[in-house]
């Protein structure tokens, strides 16, 4: 029999890290089914209770190896807006405003330039321009960019730009528009991006705007990277999302839309959510509550009633408009706007959203 990659006292955790990672790499495993051949391996070389012990020090070996960018995967980043001023000016002071305001809302992080952010509608220069502002005094917040194009020049451009400037970590888009390419081809694309920069990567799942969706077979296909740390899945999909969870425990599967809270807590994963634009207090009380071992359900169902007041108020107005007029109205700033190709909110839209808002604070 060869080598007993588990046996030894010093080298135990080095030895068992190496075969870990050997076995990613040349045979394409998720952590689950990793983590089920190595129990199943270490149950016939150690037996039951020796092999309990090994896995709870695998368990945490790979949590060490891999780069997740935090100190703790449950925990709650706001996706921000952009703010601009009426003429579709980035607004820099708005922007420091904004990451001050989120920080004393509890957030624990910022997701900059991601779909709230209207990412598509910046110049590459524009975007570093946004991102250098924020990066500059990240106020204790945990900075995750957006760097993604459909292009792999600009795209490795705005995240080497990100690792510079001192960013926690990336969001990936796919390179939207192309309809589905294949993993073969999406893997060559991320692949180009894993081998430029070293800070931790998370892949974005929301295929019904980028056209490419995020699958397990992409992710088995990069898992041999230890950088890249997890997802945002913005697909709303509650199935799709739970098996993502199940299949990756060692990556952050961070859910991108609120209605996967549960499983993305209950499974010790973070959030990335627009909601935090206008409900960062409420959103951040779900996981100060989750943390301290307090009733986090309650807190949810506290953001949920008020989201449904809020709900529908816009009169048919744009999910950015809204966002960034209530924002403006909490902080108690000038008005921010959307940029084209969207359009402003009329004053009708304006007094539904603020009396709304009005309800809203009556609730506690």
């Amino acid at each position: 029999m060869g080598r007993n990659p588990w046996c030894g006292k010093v080298h135990c955790k080095i030895d068992f890290l190496r075969y870990s990672l050997r076995k990613i790499k040349n045979e394409n495993l998720t952590g689950e089914e990793l983590m089920e051949t190595t129990r199943r391996e270490a149950m016939g070389l150690l037996g039951g209770a020796a092999a309990a012990a090994m896995m709870a020090n695998y368990t945490a070996a790979l949590a060490q190896a891999r780069k997740l960018g935090s100190p703790s995967k449950t925990m709650y980043w706001v996706a921000t807006v952009t703010p601009c001023d009426k003429s579709g000016k980035f607004d820099a002071g708005a922007m420091r405003a904004i990451v001050q305001w989120h920080k004393s809302q509890g957030a624990d992080g910022m997701v900059v330039l991601g779909t709230s952010g209207e990412f598509p509608s910046f110049s590459v220069a524009e975007r570093k321009l946004v991102a250098e502002t924020v990066l500059k005094d990240k106020m204790g917040l945990n900075i995750i960019i957006g760097p993604g194009t459909p292009n792999a020049a600009e795209t490795i451009d705005l995240a080497k730009h990100a690792e510079a400037h001192g960013a926690d970590g990336l969001l990936v888009i796919p390179p939207f528009y192309f309809n589905q390419p294949p993993v073969e081809g999406l893997t060559a694309y991320y692949s180009m991006l894993f081998d430029a920069v070293r800070i931790p990567i998370n892949l974005y799942h929301i295929p019904g705007t980028s056209e490419v969706a995020i699958t397990p077979e992409l992710l088995k296909s990069l898992m041999h990277y230890p950088h890249l740390a997890g997802i945002k899945d913005s697909s709303g999909n509650a199935q799709g999302y739970a098996a993502f969870v199940e299949a990756f425990p060692e990556l952050n599967m961070r859910c991108g839309t609120s209605n996967n809270l549960e499983v993305a807590l209950e499974h010790g994963m973070g959030t990335i959510l627009a909601d935090g634009n206008n409900f960062s207090r409420e959103c951040a009380n779900i996981f100060k509550a989750y943390r301290a071992k307090g009733d986090w359900k309650a807190e949810l169902a506290k953001l949920r009633a008020k989201q449904q007041v809020m709900r529908g108020a816009n009169g048919g107005a744009n999910t950015y408009a809204t966002m960034k007029y209530v924002l403006s109205l909490e902080m108690g700033g000038p008005e921010m706007y959307a940029r084209v190709p969207y359009v402003q909110l009329t004053d009708a839209q304006r007094a539904s959203l603020k009396a709304a808002l009005e309800r809203v604070k009556a609730m506690g």
